[in-house]
């Protein structure tokens, strides 16, 4: 299935091509249950009362965090100014790009590196930085091949975990003259080399941010390669890009997050990389770069918070448990949602973000198992949130402060009227039992091996993948009655 930016309106139709793509599903599978194997093992070392108690901790603080947004924010910026950095908002997408060039091209750059940022995806600024003429750069291994491949990235963590060995060594081959098959060392030495060029050329270091601190006016950057390191010491300028959510209070609160983010995310104790900048390197006769410019993005995050049922979206800090465990992700991975935020919590994010008119059908992309709430290190009700989603999109519940707020209704058409005639049968016993019978005379002409291979009407496009159990040849009621208790009941 290839990488590009599929179109989120059409999820149901990006998932079909998914399905169908053996080798795309292979990887996944192969990869979220190595890291479901190394999760449950730091867990375990971790023990079962600490780790709850550490989730409770981050979540109180971050719920903190996002209660006192403002003032946090205000004594972040006062803080990173007094340390020397230059503070810059962004209210989209848009206008945070065009920072970004703007201090580009006062830099003089034609070279950008890049470390791993899912805050530069989300406002796609390495297609602004090439239309404008500038050459951006992956340094981020992962984010490396998905852009030698012209894709996006599949994972918030692992960018090409949609790629095999054997593809990325056909694209190495193809791009950087690595010989065809070539081992993983090969292919590790080989973007090592070339990398290691591009750092050297560029004036232009961009990072995301992981966390802001407001009492120091510090930013934390994470990674487990040290490219980020070389992106944001040795070009002359680093550009720092993050979304308003990423402030939290204290120096002392980046303890509980750093036990909890690699713990949740890729099953470590520590990452192996661990970043604390506070103000430009160079500063003072220091090393690092010149200038430290932080942007601070809202693109939407302010309707977020504005709303109670949709604020604890911004605890997410990006860890990408929930799409490890997600039966959805596994199978489809993250192309198919069309959006730089796959997976469950990006089925919460990306419709608030873009809006019901392009992500309507993301907040259905789940089968509401409530395994993605139970790994969050943080804590969020991400069922909760998608069936609040679902019941605005529906029902057109959409309160004042609602990205979906005065957008029109989508059709119900024939599945509302199936829920209603169902509302009608089950509320009446005779009614019931009267449609049942019915049922079991109707599903014969269906039946193949005993089960339904072949629904009728609205049943085809679920039996046409899966099989459905038909309805048992008798009743519960008559089962019972003639001795289900003694082991002697209809088994189908």
């Amino acid at each position: 299935m290839s990488g590009e930016h599929r179109p989120m309106e059409e999820f149901d139709r990006n998932a079909k091509a998914a399905l169908a793509d053996g080798e795309l599903r292979a990887a996944l599978r192969k990869a979220t249950i190595q890291f479901g194997e190394r999760r449950t093992k730091a867990l375990a070392e971790l023990g079962a009362d600490e780790w709850q108690a550490l989730r409770a901790r981050g979540r109180a603080i971050k719920d903190f965090a996002l209660a006192n947004l403002d003032t946090l924010l205000e004594r972040f910026v006062a803080n990173a100014c007094a340390a020397g950095a230059r503070v810059h908002w962004a209210r989209d997408a848009a206008e945070a790009c065009t920072l970004v060039a703007t201090i580009a091209a006062a830099a003089g750059a034609r070279t950008v590196v890049k470390a791993k940022s899912m805050t530069s995806e989300e406002v796609r600024l390495n297609a602004h930085l090439e239309h404008v003429g500038l050459e951006p750069v992956e340094t981020d291994l992962g984010e490396w091949i998905v852009q030698l491949a012209r894709e996006v990235p599949s994972h918030i963590i692992v960018p090409a975990i949609h790629r095999s060995k054997d593809s990325i060594a056909t694209l190495f081959a193809e791009h950087v003259g690595t010989e065809p098959g070539a081992d993983v060392d090969a292919l590790t030495a080989a973007a090592r080399r070339t990398l290691r060029a591009r750092f050297l050329e560029a004036e232009l270091g961009v990072s995301g941010v992981n966390f802001a601190v407001a009492e120091t006016g510090s930013i934390l950057v994470l990674e487990n390669e040290g490219n980020a390191r070389l992106t944001t010491s040795l070009p002359r300028v680093h550009v720092a890009l993050m979304g308003i959510e990423k402030v939290i209070p204290s120096l002392a609160d980046l303890a509980t997050f750093l036990r909890l983010l690699p713990r949740a995310g890729t099953g470590q104790r520590l990452t192996s990389y661990q970043s604390l900048l506070t103000g430009p390197g160079a500063r003072d006769g220091g090393e690092g770069p010149a200038e430290l410019h932080l942007v601070i993005l809202d693109n939407g995050r302010s309707r977020m918070l504005a709303r109670a049922i949709t604020r604890q979206s911004l605890a997410c800090i990006r860890c990408g448990a929930c799409l490890n465990v997600c039966p959805i992700y596994q199978n489809v991975g993250g192309h198919a949602y069309g959006s730089v935020y796959p997976g469950p919590i990006g089925a919460v994010i990306t419709p608030q973000l873009a809006g019901r008119g392009r992500a309507a059908q993301l907040p259905f992309a789940s089968t509401l198992c409530g395994a993605c709430r139970e790994v969050c290190p943080v804590a969020i009700d991400i069922p909760g949130l998608l069936l609040a989603l679902r019941q605005e999109i529906v029902d057109g519940s959409e309160p004042a402060g609602s990205p979906f707020a005065g957008q029109p209704r989508p059709r119900r058409g024939l599945e509302r009227l199936a829920f209603r005639l169902w509302s009608f049968v089950v509320r009446g016993r005779r009614r019931f039992e009267f449609a049942t019978r019915c049922a079991r005379l109707v599903q014969r002409w269906f039946l193949a091996e005993g089960r339904l291979r072949r629904g009728p009407l609205a049943l085809k496009a679920w039996t046409d993948g899966r099989d459905l159990r038909p309805l048992a040849k008798r009743s519960f009621r008559a089962q019972w009655a003639q001795g289900l208790d003694r082991g002697q009941g209809d088994s189908r």
